[in-house]
């Protein structure tokens, strides 16, 4: 919704500035075009819970999740969307958050790695298996590897180890676990799809 405002009044033509700024205040919000400290509401669902909240509109999701709903575990890594360490899931599909503007997912669900394990105290199939197989070892990228894990599993990409390489090749392991995580996923693959 204010998503797509942005994005349409990025598409006005030059000379029609001035309409859109008139739309802006009389729905009651500021126009950030014009008002570096204009603040957005923006209306999440994260991990189930709806959550308001007034940002600037230059917010990043990141940042949103981390310093706005002390949601950490999507870490900040390169900050560029080259590392994959701040996979998160928006409406079911992996996005890299740093790279994803809060007001972009204003009114669709946002899912982290806080937000993935069932209740009752169990681990998601694929946090388990990243246990078992050993498929970490400093633990900083683990967040992002395992939200693209389980997208990866849910898209299909999950056939082969070539397959799984593939569509793992966007989130990187600095201390190079990449076997563990390989097989990690391979064995959580067919529990996914079980339950």
């Amino acid at each position: 919704m204010i998503g797509a405002a942005l994005a349409s009044s990025s598409l006005v033509q030059p000379g029609t500035a001035a309409p859109a700024r008139a739309q802006g205040a009389a729905a009651g919000r500021a126009n950030p075009g014009t008002n570096p400290g204009a603040k957005l509401t923006v209306n999440l669902t994260v991990n189930g819970e709806a959550r308001q909240l007034s940002l600037d509109p230059r917010a990043s999701l990141l940042d949103t999740l981390r310093e706005g709903l002390a949601l950490t575990g999507a870490k900040k890594g390169c900050d560029h969307g080259q590392c994959g360490a701040c996979t998160v899931h928006l409406e079911g599909r992996r996005v890299a958050s740093c790279l994803t503007l809060a007001v972009q997912a204003d009114g669709r669900a946002v899912t982290t790695i806080e937000g993935i394990a069932p209740e009752g105290g169990e681990l998601h199939p694929m946090q388990q298996a990243f246990i078992d197989h050993d498929a970490l070892q400093c633990g900083y990228c683990t967040p992002g590897q395992i939200m693209a894990a389980i997208a990866l599993v849910r898209e299909g990409h999950a056939g082969s180890p070539q397959e799984i390489r593939e569509y793992m090749s966007g989130n990187l392991c600095r201390c190079g676990a990449y076997a563990g995580i390989l097989a990690a996923i391979q064995d959580a693959a067919p529990k996914m799809r079980r339950a």
